[in-house]
Order: structure tokens, then C-alpha cells, then sequence
């Protein structure tokens, strides 16, 4: 089995296009066409976790934060990070991490967050945008079969549709000096389909590559619609009716790992809290989103002094480690490959721990 196949069921279930505009989700360092003998998930990627999939016969780390976040100038090892790209190379060892994508998509970080305190995900309290893509195509007569052909192999979810569209001007030949044929009063056909984004780009070179002079026009226009189950953070409620702030605070720490928690000041103990949100990693900028969702608490990590007085009054902020709130992305990996590949060698790292200690 190849390392492609493996990441491929990782891009199932979080595809690549969830991640946000600034994230590097993808391959690392390494190939996908080697061979797989091994996965070891991660959160981080470090010299250590290296040295241990080589030690463990890993040839592939699947992370949750991407190793490369900037670029780099040299690979002289005088950095975790580069040291960690020079023996991943060395061990050739292949190293993929998928970061927002994972965040953003259903039953991804929040979703198993919210799972995981016995709560119910109802919606994502940030939806994402511009994940879809129009691809328009206007094509001869006799390519329309081969045209829709390609629409379904590189997009089967989409919905294409075709209209004939008569004395049509091409935009790519009414200006060209060169073009040796009039096509303004040539019958041709329109082909549309609303694609996801990740996919627009490679649909319209296929077209282009495989119909050539059949092909009169391709353009592909981003749209504005929302999926109101992709995005960060969740919005969630409890059955029955509700626990006290004590007993949430309780079970965040229990579910979390997490031995304390920073808070601001407790609501009244008779309270019961029915409506939670939650954002894995640094989710503090979605504070005011929980508040419009009517969430009673939030919980996040990385949380800012200026976080709590400003909102004290407003919701119970619950601030758990980074790492704490992200530690379950290994177990959603796990899950993702052994649901696709059962037998299949998926460890997790024994000697990974949260860099921040608790004294």
C-alpha cells in the first residue's frame, strides 16, 4: 500500500480545501508513491517523534500541526524543525499533517470535543466560505459526451448540467489576432457544475488537456456558499437539563486530561447549563460567536486575560491547554485509517507529552 492511499483517506474525511487561508495542511517532507510499512500519529512533529517511527518501522508520521509553517532558508539542523526535516529525509520517512482541515470538517476536533463532554454538536459556530467553485465550460457538439465524462471522474459529487447556447462569442478567440476560425456563429454547448474549490483548478486543466480545440472556453468562478456543517468550532447542548457550571468544569478536566483549568468566575451554582461551545486550539477570537449561538460556556484554549474581562459578565469561559484540546486528533486519525485499511500497522506515539507542565 502506498502512503498516497493512506493520506487519501485522510482527504475523505478532512479534505485539504477546509483549511484555512494561512494553514499549510498536506505533505511535509517526503513521498507519496513509497510504500507504507507504518503510521505514527502525532500531534506535533519533533526530532524525537521522528526517531521513534524509524524505531517503531514507520515510514509515514500523520500530524495534526504541520511541521513547515514558514519557509526555510537553510536545512542545517540548528532548529528542532530542521533537524526533524534532515532525519525524516535520512530515515526516509514521509510526514503529512492535516491542521485546520481536520478542524473544520464534521465529526473533526470540535465534534469529538463536544462528544467527548456528552454534549449533542447541533452547527459550527463559523462556517466556511469559498469552498466551492462554478467551472463553466463551452465545448463543441461532438465533445459533449467526453466533456461530461470528465466533469464526474475528477468531481462525482457534483451536479453538472448542460445548456445549448446558440451564436455563442468565445472570450478566449474574439480578440486573438491569430485565430484562424469564427466560432461566433457556431452552435455549442455549456457545461456547469458546482465543484468543491480544491477540485476547480485540476477539472478545468483536465478539460483542457483532454479536449483540446473541442474546448472553446473554461472559467471558474468562486462562490459564496456556506455548508453550515464545515467550519470551526461547535455549538452544543446537553439532554435533559443541563449540569451545574461545577460538574461541567469537572468533566472538562476529566475528558481533557487536563489537571486545571482557568476560568472566569462561576454563575450562579443552581445554574444548569444545557448550551456549550467549544473550538479545539486557539478558538478565543469565536467567543462572541458562542455568546450569539447562546451557548452558557465556552471552551477553549489559549485564551487571553482581555478574553475574560471583557466577557465575564457574559459566559463562562473555560480555558484548557492547546495541547489538551487537540490531543484527540490522533484518535480521529486512528479511526479514519482502521475504518478503510482494519490490519493496517496505525500506532500512536508512546513518548509524546505536552510540552507545557503543570507544577
Amino acid at each position: 500500500m502506498l502512503n498516497a492511499a493512506i493520506i487519501s483517506a485522510i482527504e475523505d474525511f478532512a479534505p485539504s480545501a477546509f483549511q484555512e487561508s494561512w494553514d499549510n495542511t498536506g505533505v511535509q517532507v517526503g513521498s507519496l508513491r513509497a510504500e507504507c510499512k507504518g503510521v505514527l500519529l502525532c500531534v506535533d512533529v519533533t526530532p524525537a517523534i521522528v526517531d521513534e517511527a524509524r524505531d517503531r518501522g514507520c515510514n509515514l508520521i500523520i500530524s495534526h500541526h504541520p511541521l513547515l509553517f514558514k519557509g526555510l532558508k537553510r536545512i542545517s539542523g540548528n532548529t528542532p524543525t530542521e533537524e526533524a526535516v534532515m532525519r525524516a529525509i535520512a530515515y526516509g520517512i514521509t510526514i503529512y499533517s492535516c491542521h485546520t482541515a481536520v478542524d473544520s470538517t464534521p465529526g473533526g476536533v470540535s465534534y469529538r470535543m463536544a462528544k467527548m463532554l456528552g454534549a449533542n454538536p447541533v452547527r459550527v459556530l463559523q462556517p466556511l466560505t469559498g469552498l466551492f467553485a462554478k467551472v463553466t465550460a463551452i465545448v463543441t457538439p461532438d465533445c459533449v459526451a467526453q466533456a461530461l465524462t470528465t466533469f464526474n471522474e475528477i468531481s462525482p459529487s457534483s451536479k453538472c448540467f448542460s445548456t445549448d447556447v446558440e451564436n455563442y462569442t468565445s472570450t478566449l478567440l474574439k480578440d486573438d489576432p491569430f485565430a484562424t476560425t469564427d466560432i461566433s456563429s457556431s452552435p455549442c454547448v455549456k457545461i456547469e457544475a458546482t465543484v468543491d474549490s480544491g477540485c476547480a483548478q485540476r477539472l478545468s486543466d483536465v478539460l483542457t488537456e483532454t479536449l483540446a480545440t473541442g474546448l472553446l472556453s473554461v472559467t471558474n468562478e468562486s462562490l459564496a456558499k456556506v455548508d453550515p456543517k464545515i467550519g470551526l468550532g461547535v455549538y452544543a447542548t446537553f439532554d435533559g437539563d443541563g449540569i451545574t457550571p461545577l460538574v461541567l468544569i469537572e468533566r472538562v478536566k476529566t475528558a481533557f486530561s487536563s489537571p486545571v483549568v482557568r476560568c472566569t468566575a462561576l454563575p450562579d451554582k443552581d445554574i444548569s447549563i444545557r448550551r456549550i461551545a467549544m473550538c479545539g486550539g486557539s478558538g478565543s477570537e469565536f467567543i462572541s460567536s458562542a455568546i450569539r449561538a447562546g451557548a452558557q460556556a465556552f471552551i477553549t484554549s489559549d485564551t487571553r486575560y482581555h478574553d475574560f474581562v471583557d466577557y465575564q459578565n457574559e459566559i463562562l469561559l473555560i480555558d484548557i491547554g492547546h495541547f489538551e484540546s487537540e490531543s484527540c486528533t490522533k484518535e480521529i486519525f486512528y479511526n479514519v485509517i482502521r475504518e478503510k485499511f482494519p490490519n493496517f500497522a496505525c500506532y500512536y506515539s508512546e513518548i509524546e507529552e505536552n510540552p507545557i507542565k503543570y507544577i
